[in-house]
């Protein structure tokens, strides 16, 4: 159903995060060459592992983890699916694959710090190279005000995304947006890598039974002290 190889250019998650540890990296080894601070060694291969981890899971462990959780659902092959801050379409585009028939809406506010090279046009690109442009609508727009009618949506998705509002109570309405637009028995699923706490007893407020768990290794985003946590539900029929 999803295709594991991935042929679009999603670029990187948060770019200036691997950037400050590649110039961190190159300065310790610098120094030990040039100022003969051996004792920096420990500091390089701790920065070289991070730097490593955080790299397979923006280009490679995100994928893998979304696909285990998408291929789960109980597609009928007509859903309305919308991704909140699809970026440039990693996890829109795989979930577009899996209704054939239906149609994936995905909103963003196109931020280049959040992703790199993140631009409405580049997802467009995206969906076209994995074959499913003709099921995608992109918007621009913002989840806190998301410009659609209630119970609008069968799946809804959102990948380390919705952390990105700085204030709690913007927050909140992003959850209560994504809640007032899901379908009565449509599912949400968020992954983020911190404030899914919020998330969990925002939707249990709501009368939702949260699932919350890690995603595992492959969205450490350096090491474990930076997990994703899925918050899964299911909106009662």
């Amino acid at each position: 159903m999803i295709n594991t190889r991935r042929k679009g250019r999603y670029g990187i998650d948060a770019p200036y995060v691997p950037l400050s540890m590649t110039a961190g990296l190159f300065a310790c080894i610098g120094l030990m060459v040039f100022a003969h601070m051996g004792g920096l060694w420990i500091t390089v291969v701790t920065l070289a592992v991070i730097l490593s981890v955080y790299m397979h899971t923006t280009l490679r462990g995100k994928f893998v983890a979304w696909r285990s959780l998408l291929v789960t659902l109980p597609w009928r092959g007509d859903e309305q699916i919308l991704d909140l801050g699809c970026g440039r379409g990693a996890i829109l585009l795989m979930a577009a694959e899996c209704a054939p028939r239906g149609r994936a809406v995905g909103i963003d506010i196109w931020s280049s710090k959040d992703q790199s090279g993140n631009a409405m046009n580049v997802t467009g690109s995206n969906a076209v190279t994995e074959g499913v442009a003709d099921r995608v609508e992109l918007k621009t727009a913002d989840m806190r005000e998301l410009p659609f009618a209630d119970d609008s949506f069968d799946v809804i998705v959102s990948n380390v995304a919705i952390h990105n509002i700085s204030d709690a109570g913007g927050r909140d309405r992003a959850i209560d947006e994504a809640w007032r637009v899901l379908r009565p028995g449509g599912r949400l699923l968020i992954a983020d890598i911190s404030k899914s706490r919020q998330y969990s007893d925002r939707l249990a407020a709501l009368g939702a039974r949260v699932v919350r768990r890690s995603l595992g290794w492959r969205m450490w985003w350096g090491g474990p002290w930076m997990t994703t946590m899925l918050i899964d539900v299911q909106k009662p029929a």
